[in-house]
């Protein structure tokens, strides 16, 4: 496929942070989604979840089949776009390595268990565990990705971290929080890309356990126009027993529609900025975007979706019960280091360790092990 001048060539990569000699079969990206691919991490992400936990359910999203979704969708538009699928595929199948055990209830109780010590970012955890926390090579810790690959999984970052990246690495992945420029049109596809998977299969495992139904769905515009539109065509999907095709027809003709719209609305705006390189496009704002309709529309199905089902009683009890356990694994592992395995508990920077350590943990081994050091089933 030939690669538009604004996507990232991997013949002009900006390198590794530890030079290395090419593949002489792989592009630089390419490597880079190997790599990842077969990284300890990744492997984690089948038992750590998105919204239901592990043990609640065999069919519920877990950040694996997230970041696969991601992946699948970003290198579509990317083909589309005629950007660098491989670095597409790269960023989103690394983008949540970061993440904690039990979702975004984990981070938020490690981010709180962490306030005296720098907090706790999962996008910084992500380019930590690719930077220092993977040990798979002899002469460098991490996996020695690409810059390009690590600008794309830096989705986020406070200006306190950015500045002490910047002074680490001066002109790396961080200065562009600092000077307000975008990462690659790649990172920016990638970071939609990750928004459309996850209202799409949140929908999906929202209904699937019961805890919001297709009635409700129906005060969604974005969703409801495809319902009809599906009825319309296949009137015998109105019958309760076929209720799973009418869903699922209608979340895969939303997800169509807003891949369609980003697409469109990219190729106008790229047209119109006419960028020349790839660099060029990073300091032309942001390329990759929806219609502000399609905007609009998204930011309801968000809101809807915190409303109904991320605050649904059932989620913040389980959320509350996995934030004790980070709290208390938390707790209990900076008073008895030594119940961590011991290049964790050898760390000088101990509240660090123990934030990685935690991070690192399936939704299970941190249950396992939270009963193991307190005598509490929580889970």
């Amino acid at each position: 496929m030939t690669l538009a001048p604004y996507a990232c060539d991997p013949s002009l990569s900006r390198g590794r942070r530890y030079p290395e000699i090419p593949a002489p079969t792989r592009s630089e990206y390419q490597r880079d989604r190997d790599r990842i691919v077969h990284s300890t991490a990744f492997r984690r992400l089948v038992y750590k979840t998105q919204v239901f936990l592990n043990h609640e359910g065999d069919l519920f999203r877990t950040r694996l089949t997230h970041s696969l979704e991601v992946a699948q969708l970003g290198r579509s538009m990317a083909r589309s776009l005629q950007l660098n699928e491989d670095l597409v595929e790269a960023i989103a199948l690394a983008h949540d390595l970061g993440h904690t055990p039990f979702g975004h209830a984990g981070q938020d109780a490690l981010n709180a268990c962490m306030a005296e010590h720098g907090g706790f970012e999962h996008n910084l955890q992500s380019l930590r565990v690719v930077d220092k926390l993977e040990e798979r090579y002899p002469a460098y810790d991490g996996l020695n990705l690409s810059f390009e690959a690590r600008e794309g999984i830096l989705k986020h970052c406070s200006r306190r971290h950015a500045e002490e990246l910047e002074a680490a690495e001066p002109g790396g992945v961080a200065r562009r929080f600092l000077d307000r420029s975008q990462p690659s049109l790649e990172a920016q596809l990638c970071n939609l890309a990750d928004a459309i998977a996850y209202n799409a299969h949140d929908i999906d495992d929202g209904v699937r356990s019961g805890l919001i139904t297709l009635a409700q769905l129906k005060e969604l515009d974005l969703f409801e126009r495809y319902r009809l539109q599906a009825l319309q065509e296949h009137p015998d999907l109105a019958q309760p027993q076929r209720a799973r095709r009418l869903l699922y027809e209608a979340i895969r003709r939303m997800l169509s529609e807003q891949v369609y719209d980003l697409i469109a609305t990219t190729q106008v705006l790229l047209a119109q900025a006419r960028p020349r390189s790839a660099d060029a496009a990073r300091q032309a704002g942001p390329l990759v975007r929806f219609s502000d309709a399609m905007h609009a529309q998204g930011v309801q199905l968000k809101q809807f979706l915190f409303a109904q089902l991320y605050r649904h009683p059932q989620v913040m009890h389980t959320t509350g019960c996995a934030q004790q356990i980070v709290r208390e694994l938390f707790a209990a592992y900076m008073t008895q280091p030594s119940a961590m395995p011991a290049d964790y508990a050898a760390q000088a920077d101990g509240p660090r360790a123990v934030a990685d350590y935690i991070a690192g943990m399936t939704d299970r081994f941190a249950a396992r092990e939270h009963e193991r050091l307190t005598g509490q089933r929580l889970l």
